[in-house]
């Protein structure tokens, strides 16, 4: 149904992890229909889906030092972005991870970027205010993070 095995070896994608996509998606739109929730898209709204990620994976938070490192945020760690992630270089201050892997250093694996405050809004039992302060005043070095997207999209 409208799945091409050529199209995914084309594109360099697992035909076994695409077939797992389709079948979650087509299990989410069985669920929707069963208790009539409409089925709409919004291609430039993806606020929803990182945060249910975030309410799945509050507990896996880092945030990023001055030191360019990232820091676990309830349980201190020291942490790093996997260079195979499309986060990799960009440096956003907050983030979920699936998975941490120990080669050379603990990278963090399936990361998405959040905002802060998500995390007071769905898990308050686990966060309060002091845990997601953002130093905002404290600067990052700097052509670091947003200031480093900014600057290349200057030139």
């Amino acid at each position: 149904t409208n799945f091409s095995t050529q199209w995914c070896f084309e594109n360099f994608i697992q035909v076994r992890s695409m077939r797992k996509a389709r079948d979650i998606r087509e299990q989410i739109e069985n669920l929707m229909e069963r208790v009539e929730i409409e089925l709409k898209s919004n291609p430039n709204g993806d606020d929803g889906i990182c945060k249910s990620i975030t309410a799945g994976f509050f507990y896996h938070t880092a945030k990023l030092q001055k030191t360019l490192d990232y820091r676990t945020v309830k349980h201190p760690q020291t942490v790093h972005i996997h260079p195979s992630s499309s986060l990799h270089g960009s440096q956003p201050r907050w983030v979920v991870y699936h998975e941490l892997v120990y080669t050379s250093k603990e990278f963090m694996r399936q990361i998405i970027e959040i905002k802060p405050e998500w995390l007071v809004d769905i898990a308050p039992h686990y966060y309060k205010k002091k845990d997601i302060e953002d130093n905002a005043g404290k600067k990052l070095p700097k052509m670091v993070g947003k200031s480093a997207d900014a600057a290349a999209a200057k030139t």
